[in-house]
């Protein structure tokens, strides 16, 4: 089992995000996330760099493994555009890049005011981008391709590593997870839902690698802690779907205005006790994730680091047998 750390593009400045990163490092993190967002989820978060900027910059201040968390490469971007922005990550990160994929948010993806698509359409998209990538990547010579949702004519990827990087792909729902299980080299998701992960694996996935991820919010306080994780993410306890079909922050921040604080203190490790940060992994190592990551909320990123460092990760390392 790896623990990395959850870069989060919609909260903090890129200044920020880059010295995160190499804090993670030095604080014994095995990895990198990173979001991938044009819009933020609400205007408390505030910000949204673009993420092929930052990873350029993080593959300059640290060696870390790095993973988008996660690129949609169907509607914002082509695929054929995702498929050199990640090739060139790959390179300056010495083939520590993995690409994560998922079907998508209307927040980011209707900008051009395209239609958002169903489910099942976006996850017929996602599959063709995928054949799409792949050939960019492993293919001599130029590639051309005339499908349902997507054309391509004489393109060739000229700066890209020696092998062809892995793609991870997100799964919420039984459709993605099959999905992902058949196209994809590893698994992503937010919760640690064990009936998917599970079948994941039963339906292709096998021993293909997982990853998980979660947030929490440091602060010197369980109070404080609870408080900014509210105000800033309160998106983070809408319901189902909705967070895949709203169009805008201030959609987010009206839907919101449902979560309760107290919802939120259930729901989100708060406050600077190990003890309450390390029980946040429980779930996730018994479903049996190899890689968990996680991030945080708030003002308070180089104290959390600094907790995890001396006495979250050495008992995770110790409780996994490392």
């Amino acid at each position: 089992m790896e623990i990395g750390y959850f870069l989060s593009s919609e909260e903090y400045t890129p200044a920020q995000l880059i010295e995160q990163a190499r804090l993670a490092e030095e604080a014994g993190f095995d990895g990198l996330w990173i979001s991938d967002h044009f819009h933020p989820w609400n205007d408390e978060q505030g910000q949204s760099a673009f993420v092929w900027s930052m990873i350029g910059a993080v593959s300059q201040v640290c060696e870390l493994p790095v993973t988008t968390a996660v690129t949609c490469p169907t509607v914002r971007i082509h695929p054929a555009v995702i498929a050199q922005a990640a090739a060139t990550s790959a390179v300056l990160l010495n083939g520590r890049f993995r690409l994560g994929i998922g079907s998508g948010e209307a927040l980011n993806e209707h900008i051009f005011g395209d239609a958002w698509p169903t489910v099942d359409v976006r996850l017929e998209m996602l599959e063709e981008a995928v054949e799409i990538i792949r050939r960019l990547w492993t293919e001599d010579g130029f590639v051309s391709h005339h499908g349902k949702h997507y054309t391509v004519d004489t393109a060739r990827i000229y700066t890209r590593p020696d092998s062809p990087l892995p793609i991870y792909m997100s799964g919420f729902g039984p459709q993605a997870t099959d999905l992902a299980a058949r196209i994809a080299d590893g698994y992503i998701t937010t919760t640690p839902d064990k009936d998917l992960l599970q079948r994941f694996r039963t339906n292709g996935g096998g021993d293909k690698l997982t990853q998980a991820g979660f947030k929490v919010s440091y602060a010197p306080t369980e109070d404080e802690g609870i408080e900014q994780a509210h105000r800033i993410w309160g998106n983070a306890g809408l319901p189902g779907e909705l967070s895949q079909v709203l169009p805008s922050p201030r959609h987010f921040e009206q839907a919101s205005q449902l979560v309760t604080k107290e919802q939120t203190a259930e729901s989100v490790t708060c406050g600077a006790k190990a003890a309450d940060h390390l029980k946040a992994f429980e779930p996730y190592v018994e479903a049996g994730f190899d890689e968990i990551y996680v991030a945080n909320m708030g003002p308070h990123s180089v104290d959390m680091m600094n907790l995890y460092r001396t006495e979250v990760l050495p008992e995770l390392r110790k409780s996994a047998g490392h």
